[in-house]
């Protein structure tokens, strides 16, 4: 059984056909999905999906480039009173996008800051959200000592150089479908040198559809083909990799086996 441990089935992307979707996420092995909640919007569709289906859990966080819209006060008690949720298991997506001109620096940095804060305060791992920021990803986790609660580097595209220093801050590196891109030499050679015990895998779905579906849709079925990868690229058997990365995940984020 595979766990996908990011995704946005909430996304309307979806709307069309979400209960398809996740049933053939079932049919295709996975028995855990994390959907992430991001934003004003997302967050309440996030919380609906993981009280719906069993096996669909829930992060919440505010994403940087919605920070300039975060009320900060009080859209963190907001995010707290939903962390009391048995099926909320992390805060996140948070983090720094440096990419999207959306959001200024200064404020994504306060949100960012804030909710390491909150939770360390609530003892939740965090998901990072990084986009053209590594030095100051690196920067904040370690002055915010984030590595008391530790968490997930999602679809991580850094060097292994940043890589070392995310797992010596007590973080998992998750891979997403750009580990399966022909031409994807570094999330590949940092997969091959990533501790067997610190690395998981997800979709990111609608978005990031790993090889040979790219430049279509992502869903959560697809991330049987992220773990066909990571099981080449790890010499391992494809029943060996999930096992691996599923138990992983249980750890990190305390879902139940």
């Amino acid at each position: 059984m595979l766990i996908d441990t990011h995704a946005h089935l909430d996304s309307p992307k979806f709307d069309s056909d979400r209960e398809e979707v996740i049933a053939r996420a079932q049919a295709a092995g996975i028995d855990t999905i994390v959907n992430i909640g991001f934003n004003r919007e997302t967050i309440p569709t996030t919380m609906a999906l993981a009280e719906k289906y069993p096996f669909i859990y829930a992060a919440v966080g505010w994403h940087p480039t919605d920070a300039i819209d975060m009320k900060i006060e009080e859209d963190l008690a907001w995010i707290e009173s939903l962390c009391a949720h048995p099926k909320v298991v992390a805060i996140g997506e948070i983090g720094l996008d440096y990419y999207w001109d959306t959001s200024p620096k200064e404020i994504q940095h306060t949100v960012f800051r804030e909710q390491i804060r909150l939770a360390r305060k609530l003892n939740k791992p965090i998901v990072i959200h990084n986009r053209d920021a590594h030095e100051d990803i690196v920067k904040l986790l370690r002055e915010e000592r984030a590595s008391e609660v530790g968490g997930i580097m999602h679809c991580f595209s850094g060097s292994w150089e940043m890589a070392k220093l995310c797992l010596d801050m007590n973080f998992y590196i998750s891979f997403g479908g750009p580990v399966t891109f022909k031409n994807a030499r570094v999330p590949k050679e940092v997969m091959e040198k990533v501790p067997l015990d610190r690395i998981l895998i997800e979709t990111d779905a609608p978005y990031l559809t790993p090889h040979p579906h790219r430049g279509q849709r992502n869903e959560s079925a697809y991330v049987r083909l992220v773990a066909e990868a990571a099981a080449e690229i790890k010499g391992l058997k494809l029943d060996e990799i999930a096992k691996i990365t599923s138990e992983n995940a249980r750890d990190c984020l305390c879902l139940p086996s």
